[in-house]
This record gives structure tokens, sequence and C-alpha cells, in this order.
């Protein structure tokens, strides 16, 4: 496997067919839980482990398991894994894990994971499965970690918890409550297409 197919595989997840800004996968995360960038990043993270894991477990066992319980099969792996995180999150980083919530477990039926491993993991080797989980994982942390910068930053004047306007000013409200997901993630879906657009009449 040369460097070009390894980069082609590993940069697929992050900007040709991004999860959330191109494929527009796993809303239910993507709008609920960016109030803030480091709530993004916790939740992108936690996928970005279940991906790579259950994408390389699955690759390995898929000649070993009927096609009649495929998917059931898939579903117990990664749920194995997320309790893993679950696990791991409430011990380590509590206060991230308050306010992900319920969040954490419905990374079971994200359809970005289940997806990857029917579409990808179930059919390739366990290094490009690991590729494929990585590169997915990480566009998916990127973009709620950027979507909530964008919605911390507009509702509060902050991102990551430090105040870019002053103490008492208030932000833009509606942009940390749940219309202002759908909003944030709007204009990040236009500039990106726009950007996209303008590179291909430039070529």
């Amino acid at each position: 496997m040369n460097k070009t197919s390894v980069w082609k595989i590993f940069s697929n997840g992050l900007f040709t067919s991004n999860p959330v800004f191109v494929l527009l996968l796993g809303m239910c995360p993507t709008l609920g839980v960016t109030s803030s960038a480091i709530n993004g990043l916790g939740m992108g993270l936690a996928t970005t482990f279940v991906l790579i894991l259950s994408n390389m477990i699955i690759s390995l066992v898929k000649y070993q398991i009927p096609d009649k319980v495929r998917i059931p099969c898939f579903i117990v792996i990664i749920a194995s894994f997320v309790t893993m995180v679950e696990l791991l999150m409430k011990a380590y980083v509590p206060a991230l894990y308050a306010q992900l919530g319920l969040f954490i477990p419905l990374i079971v039926v994200n359809c970005l994971v289940l997806g990857r491993a029917e579409a990808f993991a179930a059919k390739n080797n366990v290094f490009r499965s690991f590729l494929d989980g990585a590169g997915m994982g990480l566009g998916f942390t990127l973009a709620l970690t950027l979507l909530g910068a964008v919605r911390e930053l507009l509702g509060s004047g902050a991102i990551f918890g430090y105040k870019f306007i002053a103490p008492e000013a208030d932000g833009i409200l509606i942009f940390v409550l749940a219309p202002g997901a759908f909003f944030a993630l709007g204009l990040l879906i236009a500039i990106i297409r726009a950007v996209q657009n303008l590179r291909s009449t430039n070529r």
C-alpha cells in the first residue's frame, strides 16, 4: 500500500467525505452537544475511539460472522467500545461526561459508526479499516469542535471557556440554545460549499 493510498483513505473523512459537512451524518450529537467547543471536542474524540477500534475488530472477525447476524454482531462490538468510553469518561472526566450525558451511550446507534463498519471495515483489511476510522473520526471531531467554537464565540464571546469580549458583555443568546445549532451548522456548510465551488472554478 503506497503513501498516496494511505493519505487518500485517511483524508477522505477529513475533507472529501467529511461526516458532518459533506455526508450530514451523526446530526443528533452534532446539533445536541455542540453548545461549546470543549463539548464538541469531547464527543468527537469519544466517537473516534469507538470508530477506530470497532472498525479494526470488525475487519478482523468479518469472515467468522454469518451474514444473517452481521448487523447485530456489529452493534454488539460497537456497544462494547461505547461502554468502555463511557466508563473511562465517568472515571476521569466526570464534568465533561455530565455535559454530554445521554449522547455518549447513543454512539452505539450513530449511523456514522455503523455505516463505516458495514461499508468499509467489513470489506477491507485491518490497516485500511484503521485509517478509515481515524480519518472519519477526526473529521467528525474537527466538525463538532468547529461548530461548538462558532456557537460558543457568537453565543458567549468565548472559545474553550476563554473570553474574547468583556466579561459583562452578552453574546447572541440564540447560538447557545438549540435553534442556534441549526443556524451555525447551515452557516458553516454554506461557507465550505462556497470555498469548494470557488476552488473548482479556479482550476
